[in-house]
């Protein structure tokens, strides 16, 4: 008769063992780039800590994956069958193989561009209709900020991200109903307007 608390061992070799190690690695980093893909979408995650993070993780998933690629034929989706691993968001930053805030622009510069004009606009034109409170201004600031940051022609010291990421410093002290005076609404939109000319 087998005793009920008999350890189970899922390798009889070395090489075996060797090999379950390298899948739960897999295992471990595709379930940690799915939680980390939530939490950026729920926001629980600064733009920047999140970009290092994924980017450290994709460099260790491929490492990773490459000791048991031969056993999936180089499929992920195989590994995750057999594992019945529910991660979409995680295959899909695999698969582009960059973070979500790194995009790649070579191919839609112009439409990245255009964006970004856009959001310069959007904002002025706030500011503008005296729409000024932090609630108002914040969303297209933020996203004005992180599109700025994904255009591979623009280091983080040019001067229209270092503008920008001066007033988004500035509105997220604010709470949601403080409002920015006349004066600093004034000076808003002529340095926006500098920083995109």
């Amino acid at each position: 008769m087998t005793d009920i608390q008999q350890e189970v061992k899922n390798y009889s070799n070395a090489r075996e063992r060797e090999q379950v190690d390298n899948e739960a690695d897999v295992f471990a980093l595709v379930q940690t780039i799915q939680m980390l893909e939530k939490a950026y979408i729920k926001d629980a995650v600064h733009s920047q800590e999140y970009t290092a993070a994924c980017s450290k993780l994709l460099v260790q998933f491929k490492a990773a994956f490459k000791l048991i690629s031969h056993e999936y034929h180089n499929q992920l989706e195989m590994f995750t069958k057999k594992y019945n691993l529910d991660c979409p968001a995680a295959l899909e930053r695999i698969r582009e193989d960059r973070p979500i805030t790194i995009k790649n622009d070579s191919g839609n510069q112009s439409k990245v561009i255009a964006n970004v004009v856009s959001l310069f606009i959007t904002i002025s034109d706030r500011l503008k209709l005296n729409l000024r409170a932090m609630d108002e201004l914040h969303p297209d600031l933020k996203e004005l900020y992180e599109t700025l940051l994904t255009m591979s022609a623009l280091s983080n010291e040019h001067n229209s991200v270092v503008k920008v990421k001066k007033w988004l410093d500035k509105l997220d002290t604010m709470s949601v109903h403080d409002e920015l005076s006349e004066e600093e609404a004034r000076e808003m939109i002529f340095e926006l307007d500098s920083a995109h000319s």
